[in-house]
């Protein structure tokens, strides 16, 4: 036969087998790490925090004593609302691409579905955030749940109820 440059390759490539249990659970994040990934993006949030909180002590004082709210107030609740939409638009990004936010890069750790396979922004969203967070708004009921929640990592598991909510790991890469 004759050789063609041109040619697409002829390699046999064999699929790559998905993770299988004890490989997930040999590569699930430790509670410090997750710890750690929490408080770097609480960090993060003081970012877009601090500006609106200095904002509104301005206007607040401001209300106290009768004056009008300086200048100043206006700007600062401007720059921490940038701020807080280019941290979201960036852990958005970063979440849909590796399943990571800026915590969990720092410390290379990463959400993946239970089966290992990748988490979708969607599911992460719907499945991950937003029941925990309804379910924190509920009279009495919600004190318990933002207990439950991060204490469920202390399980056999080591997953929380987020966690558990939407099927999700958290593994180191």
């Amino acid at each position: 036969m004759e050789n063609n440059p041109y040619a697409a390759p002829a390699a046999v490539v064999g699929d790559v087998a998905g993770s299988d249990a004890a490989d997930l659970e040999s590569r699930k994040a430790s509670r410090g790490k997750r710890l750690g990934a929490a408080l770097i993006d609480g960090l993060v949030n003081l970012l877009w925090l601090g500006p609106i909180g200095w904002a509104y002590l301005l206007r607040v004082q401001a209300g106290r004593t009768g004056l009008p709210a300086p200048h100043t107030s206006g700007l600062l609740m401007f720059i921490g609302m940038l701020l807080l939409l280019a941290v979201l638009v960036v852990n958005c990004f970063m979440l849909a691409q590796s399943g990571q936010t800026i915590g969990k890069r720092v410390l290379d750790i990463a959400v993946v579905r239970g089966d290992g396979s990748p988490i979708s922004l969607v599911r992460y969203i719907l499945l991950r955030v937003i029941p925990v967070g309804l379910l924190g708004m509920i009279p009495v009921v919600g004190r318990f749940v933002g207990l439950v929640d991060p204490l469920l990592i202390f399980g056999k598991e080591r997953r929380c109820l987020h966690d558990l909510i939407a099927d999700t790991i958290v593994v180191d890469i």
